[in-house]
């Protein structure tokens, strides 16, 4: 039994994931969570132990000087939340981290174990892969899962991806093995660009989310750090020739590819979303106390032993 004292009653919960590593292109997954953190002042209330889950050899600690203190900070998994206000008030438990090393099963059954006592009703996990698209056009952010009554539902795509996986595709089919519904939103980023950081492609996975979930997020500097960055990259690309004829190679086959999205439903999002903005929308911040109600109860998580196999990703 996983112990909660001090976290409070949460309303509506969300868990949001995102690890560093092999499935998160341009950090764009990660610096997508550590902004939500930073801009609703997540407050951490649990840590995975790193012996069981990282080789330190591969994700090495890091020393550092506090008051004349030296400390050692592990690398691990830490889950955070955040109370989203307004006139429909829900919570966010965010889940930061890095993929782990090992034991990727038990990994899964410890957040799922997370999720339960929590009353988690939703979860998201973000990732970011490299892909054959402009560094000028709107990052391509879809959407997938592999409940076929969650993809009618949400307007989602059925994953049908077979291949090698990360950590995002494992937790997904946990998730679904475990009976609690479970999306994964993925940014695709330029391959000819992809050292991080990718602050557009960030950008575009929160808006995802916003719609998925139906709360406003705060972007604060993220867009004048995308414009900066587009700017940048447009400057080495105009200094290359070839790479300038390659990226315009890649517009004619994007804009041709989705011309008829771009003058229906792209629209009619981006619009809806422009609106939410003007209007206000929701707005978030740290716990001032626990609300009326008890805790609502996901479906259980199986335990390790109960698992068949390996699952597969999306």
């Amino acid at each position: 039994m996983i112990e909660l004292e001090g976290v409070p009653e949460l309303i509506d919960p969300v868990m949001v994931a995102a690890f560093e590593g092999w499935n998160d292109a341009g950090d764009a997954a990660s610096t997508a969570v550590a902004h939500l953190d930073r801009e609703w002042k997540g407050e951490v209330f649990a840590a995975l132990d790193a012996e069981d889950y990282y080789d330190f050899q591969v994700n090495r600690p890091t020393v550092f000087m506090e008051a004349g203190v030296r400390k050692v900070t592990w690398p691990t998994t830490r889950l955070s939340v955040v109370r989203v206000g307004g006139d429909r008030p829900r919570d966010l438990v965010l889940v930061r981290g890095i993929e782990p090393s090992m034991r990727w099963r038990s990994f899964c059954n410890e957040l799922l174990a997370f999720a339960h006592e929590l009353g988690v009703e939703l979860v998201v996990i973000l990732g970011a892969l490299l892909g054959d698209t402009p560094h000028t056009r709107p990052v391509p952010v879809s959407g997938v899962t592999s409940d076929a009554d969650l993809a009618q539902r949400m307007d989602l795509e059925e994953t049908k991806y077979e291949g090698p996986t990360g950590i995002v595709g494992i937790l997904q089919e946990a998730c679904t093995h475990a009976g609690v519904p479970a999306v994964s939103l993925w940014a695709a980023v330029p391959h000819y660009v992809s050292q991080p950081p990718n602050p557009k492609a960030a950008l575009a996975l929160l808006n995802r989310l916003e719609d998925l979930i139906d709360v406003r997020i705060p972007q604060g500097e993220l867009p004048e750090d995308a414009r900066a960055w587009q700017t940048g990259v447009d400057q080495l690309a105009a200094e290359d020739s070839e790479v300038a004829e390659y990226v315009q190679t890649l517009e004619e086959a994007r804009d041709t590819a989705e011309l008829p999205e771009a003058s229906g439903e792209a629209i009619a999002r981006e619009f809806e979303r422009y609106l939410r903005r003007r209007d206000g929308g929701t707005a978030a911040g740290p716990f001032n106390g626990p609300p009326a109600g008890g805790r609502g109860r996901a479906p259980k998580p199986p335990r390790p032993d109960d698992e068949d196999e390996d699952p597969s990703e999306e």
